[in-house]
């Protein structure tokens, strides 16, 4: 039986999925705590710093998060102030968001502890163990990126790659 030889806790999904989601709780400490963000929440923050105005749908495809809930999430966030939503530039009908001055100071609260978090994971590991985490990172997608059945990478993540 199939079931008997599989481990839950020893399967790459699940460890994986364990492991993120561990660190997301921890960094959620600094944004949820401190500036009463939710995880979608900041992550649009964060690619709105990345992109500076996009659609919710351009959110949503890099983002990981489903359209509802990046919807939710700008509504929020333009109740708080921190994000406003304009017309396109080019498509009038569309409608963009941009974070504004409160949004960037938030972010600019955030952004120095959640790199404290990271240098204190990535400290537990040799430069060049950090290096070959990358790397293997970068052939496990590489893989998926192959697998006609998978969620494609989002624009942003390819863009990083290919510098």
């Amino acid at each position: 039986m199939a079931s008997d030889v599989f481990n839950l806790s020893e399967f790459l999904p699940y460890r994986l999925a364990v492991l993120s989601e561990r660190i997301s709780k921890r960094i959620s400490l600094v944004y949820g705590e401190k500036y009463g963000l939710s995880l979608p929440e900041w992550r649009v923050i964060v690619h709105l710093s990345r992109c500076h105005r996009v659609s919710v749908r351009e959110i949503h495809n890099c983002v990981n998060l489903e359209k509802p809930r990046v919807s939710r999430a700008v509504s929020r966030l333009e109740a708080a102030g921190l994000v406003v939503k304009e017309a396109g530039a080019e498509d009038h009908r569309l409608v963009e968001i941009s974070l504004t001055k409160a949004g960037w100071k938030v972010l600019d609260g955030i952004v120095p502890e959640a790199l404290a978090v990271e240098a204190r994971l990535l400290g537990r590991l040799s430069e060049a163990e950090q290096e070959t985490l990358v790397a293997l990172m970068e052939r496990l997608h590489g893989e998926l990126d192959e697998d006609p059945k998978a969620v494609p990478r989002s624009r942003m993540d390819l863009a990083q790659v290919e510098t």
